[in-house]
């Protein structure tokens, strides 16, 4: 019988030490999909209502848009939730009324080019993890 219950412990230590890694795989898996949402919404938003000064999703930097968000949900229903925090930064070579320091011999496109971040903060065990995306947009 004692022989039984060591087998037992034995058995179940084994299957816990399975779940630990498959549940860090599913966190990760919601986190990479809200930043698939992010990345996707960053290429969509139309370039007039990117840089509009007031009601952009992206702010200028150094000003940052900052919210919390629900990632996702773990098996049994408990909530994963987020911060997300957005900015844009404009290319050195745009022109000064685009938040750049170009020129007509630096820039002779006219080109708008900006940087559109997204930072994801989560906290999993205790522990606090960050995960980003840039999309380049230009006009």
């Amino acid at each position: 019988m004692s022989l039984l219950a060591v087998i037992g412990l034995f058995m179940l230590q084994l299957s816990l030490n399975i779940l630990a890694p498959r549940q860090w795989l599913l966190q990760q898996t919601l986190t990479d999909a809200y930043l698939s949402y992010e990345r996707a919404y960053a290429e969509r938003v139309p370039f007039a209502t990117l840089t509009a000064a007031s009601d952009s999703p992206w702010p200028a930097h150094p000003a940052v848009s900052t919210s919390t968000v629900e990632i996702g949900r773990l098996p049994g229903g408990a909530v994963v939730n987020g911060t997300v925090t957005r900015t844009r930064v404009a290319d050195p070579d745009n022109y000064p009324i685009d938040g750049g320091s170009g020129s007509v011999t630096t820039n002779p496109a006219n080109l708008k080019v900006w940087k559109v971040q997204s930072v994801l903060s989560y906290e999993i065990g205790g522990r606090k993890y960050l995960k980003s995306r840039t999309v380049i947009r230009s006009q």
